[in-house]
Formats: C-alpha cells, sequence, structure tokens
C-alpha cells in the first residue's frame, strides 16, 4: 500500500460529492433498480430505450464510472485507496457483463467501457485476496435481490 497524499483524499472526497450530486443520485438510484435482466440488445431497447429517461440514467452511470476507472486505471488515486471507500462500480459491471459484446459490435468499439471493466477486475482480486470468496458470495446476495424485486413484478404481471 502506498502513501496517500492529501490530494488523493481531496480527489476521493470530489468523487464522493460527485455521486452525491442529485441527478446522478437519481441516475443511481434507477440504475440499480431498473437494470436487470438486460443480456442483449432488446432487452437493452426494452429498459432504456433512445430517448427516455431511462436511457439518460444509463448513461450518466456508465459514464461517471468509467470516468472514475480512468482515474484509478491511471494511477491518479491509490488503488487499495480507492478499493478500500468504493464497490459500487463493480456493481454497474455486473449488470452490463452480458450486454457488452453486443455493445461493442453494436458501436464498433471494441473498448467500449473498457476501464471499468479493467478496473473491476483488479477489484476482484483485490477482494478475493482480502475476503476469498466474497466476489461469489456477493453475486448470490445480488441474485437473491433481484429475484425478491422481481417477484412483486411477475405477481403483478399476472393479476
Amino acid at each position: 500500500m502506498g502513501e496517500i497524499t492529501n490530494e488523493q483524499v481531496n480527489l476521493l472526497l470530489r468523487l464522493y460529492e460527485e455521486r452525491r450530486e442529485p441527478r446522478l443520485r437519481e441516475a443511481r438510484d434507477w440504475f440499480g433498480a431498473n437494470f436487470h435482466g438486460v443480456n442483449t440488445p432488446e432487452d437493452l431497447m426494452r429498459v432504456c430505450p433512445p430517448g427516455s429517461q431511462g436511457n439518460l440514467y444509463m448513461r450518466m452511470v456508465l459514464s461517471y464510472w468509467e470516468m472514475v476507472a480512468s482515474i484509478v486505471n491511471r494511477g491518479l488515486i491509490d488503488e487499495d485507496f480507492f478499493f478500500e471507500n468504493s464497490g459500487e462500480q463493480w456493481m454497474v459491471w455486473e449488470q452490463v457483463k452480458p450486454v457488452i459484446g453486443a455493445w461493442r459490435t453494436m458501436f464498433s468499439s471494441p473498448k467500449f467501457l473498457a476501464n471499468l471493466e479493467e478496473q473491476v477486475k483488479r477489484l476482484e482480486a483485490w477482494r478475493e485476496k482480502r475476503n476469498p470468496g466474497s466476489n461469489e458470495a456477493i453475486r448470490k446476495m445480488l441474485a437473491q435481490m433481484r429475484q425478491m424485486m422481481q417477484a412483486p413484478k411477475a405477481q403483478a404481471a399476472s393479476s
């Protein structure tokens, strides 16, 4: 673990403050609650079609975390320090991972969200080294949460 500078502390606090910005907070809330089961371009169109509020929110969340990952990947903030204080990017990546290949093909952009992907791989390794099995435990918890969120929707649809 490297020495943390005041500049890095201030950068981390600034990134945290940006996450609290009202519109980004709305976008993050929407993303966490609605961006599930997106495995194909058709699912993407269903969940957040172009021009929709959902599409705007999705783009806000993804661009924020891609930007943050770029900062961390370039070493502008100590990675251990950042990982100790952030994990939301991992959940965002888990939600977009099933459709990333289709997006990269659709946009002819093989590096689309590559900063986020690279950072999340290192975060998983960092987490696994400190807490073996934690990545899989979190994935199980997320799956259970998704099932709990989908149950009322399925029940309402069948009524």
